[in-house]
């Protein structure tokens, strides 16, 4: 069953809003700082707001001081319920009315060369008084620049919409943070400043945006991963992870899980290379796709990348012997190291990073048996996503205008995971256009508790990539046949996964997945010996411990071990040495400390992490 999506008229208004609000932030700005200080490039709606990307002066700056001064100069225009009008213009004048702007210039020509069938359908909206905005028109455009279409009071802006009809319309905005943005993405651009804003319907909502934002920032997993002790980052390797000895614990439960789920649906686990010749790329197709993504580099006058994805290798494997049709279905596994060459602007703690590892996973099959392996990996994903507490969501991701292969076949992929999804049950979403290069796929979304969605398990089908690579096995009648590839990740990224489950839990990880289960808090050092007994005792029976045996004072250490999020704290004094009895305070307020012997706490513990 179809999902759907009653949010839409929302959303859509929301961009309307937000998207007319960016409008209203430029034209603030550039009255208030002036054209020769203020130099926009562009400035989108985005999912929770809107961005200004615009150049300066080297010697002119703009700071969240300044946030109130451009607020005031924003709400005036609000106010005064100004309206937008929206004007189909040519290249030609486009060009002309922006002429000493290089960015609009360089965007008319983009935007040209991109529409060759109607070069003259351009776009310009007008934020203006009511009363002058009915006055403009073309012939009157075109007597003007931008600078003297400012200086008559109108805000002209090369833009696709859509937008509020009057400013009136937007009830509640707020600028949030400033930060640098290359030009169109692209590092050999020049650096601008970016100013992000955000945008409600209703004082109320805004007002609960900014409430979700202050408890994000709370449950950041860069200050997280800090306070705990589990990796960190470092300049001369931007956008890779250093992870510590308690990350790795965290990082070995969430992959020995993984693997004992797919053990128990017969996955067999590999290992392949983390570089290739270009060819490979060239023939799987990423090169076309990809290429601007991959680490590429060359070697005695050849062509190397960094991999991307591990798909191509699976395949060379698979290719080491020949295949029957009783050999299929093939299910390889493998903990994938993967490169992407992600721009330094948009790397982003564990969830944007240029070096991550995947749990990925390719199956070879035949056509008859995409129902049974789709049908099982949906189950694996059931399974993981129980243990952690949430609730998987199901998007079916359809043909992309960049696709390979055949529309026939496209249609039938699709065809096949609609019966998949339908058959078991699961309401699903739709992404329109979003599946991958080489087929369609079901993406899975996971709702955290601050109610952020995060796409996390994939299922992809793929008619293409064994075919391009002369991928066969020998039927029944004696035929070769192309086996199809299904392309699978349980939750994708380790890095990524455990950044959101950071962010999820606010540190509070549960005590199956905690790097320390219980943090002995001896008060003095005569009470050391006996914590050194316990914590030998507990460490036998599989319990992770550590001792704090630091000179502090206990109420520090008691501390220490609530912003490390320890579940279990166990105070040792004179009471403890002379008595099997344990003092044990838990992490959750809501939970009684208890008096407890080391059996009782191995056992309660056991009974926590099944």
């Amino acid at each position: 069953m179809v999902m759907s999506n009653s949010n839409q008229l929302i959303n859509q208004n929301l961009e309307k809003i937000r998207h007319s609000a960016e409008h209203v932030l430029t034209y603030a700005m550039l009255t208030t700082y002036g054209p020769d200080k203020i130099v926009m490039a562009h400035g989108p709606a985005i999912e929770n707001g809107f961005y200004f990307d615009f150049d300066k002066p080297a010697d002119f700056s703009v700071s969240d001081k300044d946030f109130p001064k451009i607020e005031k100069a924003m709400a005036k225009i609000i106010k005064a319920n100004w309206t937008f009008k929206k004007l189909q213009v040519s290249a030609g004048l486009a060009a002309k009315f922006f002429h000493d702007n290089e960015y609009k210039l360089e965007t008319i020509h983009r935007l040209t060369d991109e529409s060759l069938e109607n070069p003259a359908a351009l776009v310009f909206y007008s934020l203006a008084p009511a009363e002058k905005n009915e006055a403009l028109t073309i012939e009157k455009l075109e007597t003007m620049d931008f600078a003297a279409a400012l200086q008559a009071g109108y805000f002209i802006d090369l833009c696709k919409g859509p937008h509020v009809e009057k400013t009136g319309e937007i009830k509640a905005f707020k600028l949030l943070r400033l930060s640098s943005a290359y030009w169109m993405a692209d590092e050999n651009n020049k650096m601008l400043t970016r100013l992000y804003g955000t945008a409600f319907a209703s004082q109320a909502d805004l007002d609960e945006y900014i409430h979700f934002l202050e408890e994000a920032k709370k449950r950041d997993h860069k200050r997280i991963g800090k306070q705990q002790d589990l990796f960190s980052f470092h300049p001369n390797a931007p956008g890779c992870v250093f992870w510590h000895a308690k990350g790795m614990i965290i990082w070995d439960i969430l992959e020995d899980f993984g693997q004992s789920i797919r053990r128990k649906y017969g996955y067999t686990k590999i290992k392949t290379p983390e570089m290739a010749k270009s060819t490979l790329w060239k023939t799987s197709g990423h090169w076309d796709h990809y290429k601007d993504d991959m680490f590429v580099f060359d070697d005695e006058g050849e062509t190397f990348c960094l991999k991307p994805m591990d798909c191509p290798f699976n395949i060379y494997i698979y290719q080491t012997r020949q295949r029957s049709y009783r050999d299929l279905p093939i299910r390889y596994t493998e903990i994938g190291h993967i490169f992407r060459h992600e721009q330094s602007g948009e790397l982003n703690g564990l969830f944007r990073l240029r070096e991550f590892t995947q749990d990925d996973s390719h199956l070879l099959i035949r056509e008859d048996q995409i129902a049974q392996e789709v049908g099982n990996l949906i189950a694996m994903v059931k399974e993981f996503y129980v243990k952690l507490g949430v609730t998987p969501e199901y998007f079916l991701s359809t043909r992309p205008d960049d696709f390979m292969g055949e529309i026939e076949t496209w249609n039938r992929a699709e065809a096949d995971l609609i019966e998949i999804l339908t058959s078991n049950g699961i309401k699903y979403g739709l992404k329109e256009k979003d599946g991958a290069f080489y087929g369609p796929k079901i993406d899975v979304n996971i709702k955290d508790s601050l109610g952020r969605s995060w796409q996390v398990a994939t299922i992809q089908l793929d008619f293409q990539l064994p075919g391009r690579f002369g991928t066969t096995y020998v039927d029944r009648d004696g035929s070769e046949k192309t086996p199809v590839m299904i392309h699978a990740a349980v939750f994708g990224s380790f890095e990524r996964m455990i950044g959101i489950l950071l962010e999820h839990f606010a540190g509070r990880l549960p005590l199956w997945l905690a790097p320390v289960q219980v943090k002995l808090l001896p008060i003095a050092d005569r009470h050391v010996e006996r914590a050194d007994e316990i914590k030998a005792a507990l460490e036998k029976a599989g319990v992770r411990v550590e001792i704090d045996d630091r000179s502090e004072r206990l109420p520090a250490k008691i501390r220490d071990a609530q912003v490390e999020q320890v579940p279990m704290m166990v105070v040792i004094g004179d009471a403890e040495v002379n008595s099997d009895k344990l003092s044990v305070r838990y992490r959750e307020d809501e939970k009684a400390d208890e008096t407890l012997s080391v059996e009782e706490l191995v056992a309660k513990i056991a009974a926590e992490t099944k």
